[in-house]
């Protein structure tokens, strides 16, 4: 527990899946981490009054409001979390920005580049003035992640040659599930790659320290049509963040209410992204994401290939990472398994005695962690911005490609874009 009294007071908007996952991050960090200030759970904003309230008592804040303005408006207010959909990202991030308000916003950072771009200068200009912001990308924080990452800076790997990322899904093989809001470009900004995808993107970048710098790719959408969610009026209807969550949607009625068939939509984003990338210095790389993989429920897996080693990680293995040492004698090599529960390992001095695993949950505990301790000592956290703009180039340049028929796309620095 911290032994400080200062306080971070923290307004989010947004309560369904990711709002969840950010609320018990917030009600846990300061019980496991002796941090340099306090989260306090605030203020939570959610368009339906009912639902939110609800939320509010379930999730444990303070205190509710419908209207994200009067959020980031409150002088008691410190920190801006912004759980919602893609659509809502800049607006938000930048009004609280602009007020002085600290910024985590989730992954993606933003549904285009032009948004992306203004939040990641508007991010740059607020850090002069001492105001931090960050992009939620979790698993970053996985301590099987970290302790990849560094095991490729201590040199373990040599050379890097190749990178391998998978991110499988199935919950939309069924073409009679919902148009819910993942599924229109115009809340979303894109399907499987940028909702799952950008996460394969961002942990590649952060293992390897290296940028893409080019992209070859093709997209496919395999169901163009889906009924409306039940009870919608229009494609307008939302589900992460101020609606109902994905979980209690059903389809409309499969003859309707009235005997008919059920209203549709068209899907407007991709169902899964395969591409082809080089990294800075060369590297070879694969990446795959798909929604319509049946039978994988939340399959990510990162390989990376050097001249010295391999190392492997697996989502379905959290705790775990695969290593290979060629440095070995030939009688002693073979794939070992790292099992990242000792107290030297990344995150985990926190937590349990050796051997006993943590979750997923964990990731976001440890994002909260890095977040409050990157604001109270005034240091800027990571992933920046300019970093969630990095992906962002990536997506964009992956959308391109697939959109010219796979031709060489190139991906331009982030940084260069700010500076211009």
């Amino acid at each position: 527990m911290s032994t400080t009294d200062r306080e971070l007071r923290v307004g989010m908007v947004g309560y369904a899946f990711m709002g969840a996952a950010h609320s018990q991050a917030w009600r846990t960090v300061n019980r496991v981490f002796d941090l340099p200030a306090r989260a306090r759970m605030a203020l939570i904003c959610g368009r339906d009054a009912a639902k939110v309230a609800d939320a509010a008592g379930r999730l444990g804040w303070d205190a509710y409001t419908t209207d994200w303005r009067e959020l980031i408006a409150s002088d008691d207010i410190d920190v801006v979390d912004v759980c919602t959909p893609g659509d809502s990202h800049a607006e938000i991030a930048l009004a609280a920005l602009a007020a002085g308000k600290h910024v985590l916003c989730e992954k993606p950072l933003a549904n285009t580049i032009s948004e992306a771009r203004a939040m990641a200068a508007a991010a740059v200009t607020a850090q002069a003035a001492g105001v931090r912001s960050m992009c939620g990308f979790n698993y970053r924080r996985v301590p099987a992640v970290a302790m990849m990452r560094r095991l490729v800076a201590d040199g373990r790997l040599g050379v890097i040659r190749h990178v391998r990322a998978t991110y499988l899904q199935d919950w939309i093989v069924d073409p009679q599930f919902p148009l819910v809001w993942r599924l229109q470009r115009d809340r979303a900004g894109s399907g499987a790659l940028g909702d799952i995808g950008a996460h394969i993107i961002d942990l590649t970048q952060y293992v390897t320290g290296r940028r893409i710098t080019g992209v070859s790719a093709i997209t496919e959408t395999f169901v163009r049509e889906r009924p409306l969610p039940a009870g919608s009026s229009g494609l307008a209807a939302t589900v992460d963040g101020t609606g109902v969550t994905v979980d209690g949607l059903a389809a409309a009625d499969a003859n309707g209410s009235d005997g008919h068939r059920p209203a549709t939509g068209p899907v407007t984003v991709d169902d899964a992204a395969v591409f082809v990338a080089r990294l800075e210095g060369g590297v070879l790389a694969t990446y795959e994401a798909s929604r319509f993989a049946t039978g994988r429920k939340n399959a990510l897996r990162v390989e990376i290939n050097g001249s010295l080693g391999t190392v492997a990680f697996d989502l379905e293995r959290l705790n775990e990472l695969e290593f290979y040492d060629a440095t070995r004698p030939a009688a002693e090599q073979g794939f070992g398994r790292i099992l990242v529960t000792e107290g030297e390992h990344p995150y985990m001095s926190a937590w349990w005695p050796p051997g006993h695993l943590i979750g997923y949950e964990h990731s976001f505990t440890h994002q909260a962690r890095d977040f409050v301790e990157a604001v109270a000592t005034g240091v800027d956290p990571a992933p920046s911005f300019v970093d969630g703009l990095q992906v962002q180039l990536v997506l964009d340049a992956v959308t391109r490609s697939a959109e010219l028929g796979s031709s060489w796309t190139e991906v331009e620095p982030a940084l260069a874009t700010v500076a211009a």
